[in-house]
């Protein structure tokens, strides 16, 4: 009966340990883990006005691709009505050749 508590006193130091493992590696990995997102985010050396500049222009290209969009519809808008006549005209012009 002995021996049995002797070996699951060993297996408890044995699992108690490895958790201790675990646990260290854990922090360490998160620890790494932190420090390469700091590095990468550093990396960046972009300031806040720059950032705010290519925001800026990024606005400014939305607002002219929706212009160029209306003017491209309103272009298609004219030419889709003369488009059936000239379907019309081209159909009775190549009956009568």
């Amino acid at each position: 009966m002995q021996n049995d508590n002797k070996l699951f006193e060993d297996l408890s130091k044995v699992a108690t340990a490895a958790m201790g493992t675990l646990a260290g590696a854990s922090r360490e990995f998160s620890g790494v883990a932190r420090e390469r997102m700091k590095e990468f985010v550093g990396a960046s050396e972009i300031s806040r006005d720059e950032f705010d500049a290519v925001k800026a222009m990024a606005a400014t290209a939305r607002a002219e691709v929706e212009t160029l969009k209306a003017e491209i519809a309103a272009l298609k808008a004219q030419i889709t009505p003369a488009e059936p006549a000239a379907k019309k005209s081209r159909k009775s012009g190549g009956a009568d050749a």
